[in-house]
């Protein structure tokens, strides 16, 4: 992956296809405005070179300001500002990435846990805490909503049991 990227700097591809490469460990996106299809096809032939493949399930192109998509468990995209209407770029954790946290939550508390309300309650405070540390930035409220009820009904389904 840094072999990508230094000759993506090294031959200026930034300027030529007026393009960003936003890049954590082997992900990356590729955020261009209007040459995409020129990126994608030059990224493509550059991994070839370098002997590394692109997952063909995972790379699309996606016009932004229409369509969401998904990088690093935030979702981005158009969003509907609910308090004036206006539509504006943003992001927020994607829907994969609540249901994964609503499954460990569920795991933590199934029925065969026996454990004492306090370890129990430590273990969740944790997993939640690091959850929405990683998740603090964008538009959080229907993810953070949807996390708290699900939160609330499975703890107190665990305690009645």
């Amino acid at each position: 992956m840094n072999r990508f990227l230094k000759h993506w700097r090294k031959t200026g591809r930034g300027e030529v296809l007026r393009a960003h490469v936003i890049s954590s460990a082997d992900d990356f996106v590729i955020l261009s405005r209007g040459r995409a299809a020129e990126a994608l096809a030059w990224t493509k032939a550059v991994m070839a070179k370098l002997g590394l493949t692109l997952n063909e399930a995972k790379t699309k192109l996606k016009n932004a300001r229409k369509e969401h998509f998904d990088f690093l468990g935030y979702a981005f995209g158009p969003y509907h500002h609910r308090k004036d209407g206006r539509w504006y770029l943003g992001a927020s954790p994607s829907k994969k990435n609540v249901r994964r946290l609503t499954a460990k939550i569920d795991e933590l508390l199934v029925r065969g846990n026996h454990d004492p309300w306090p370890q129990v309650c430590e273990r969740l405070n944790a997993m939640l805490r690091g959850w929405s540390t990683y998740f603090s930035h964008g538009t959080r409220l229907m993810a953070y909503r949807a996390v708290d009820h699900h939160v609330y009904g499975s703890v107190r389904h665990f305690l009645r049991r």
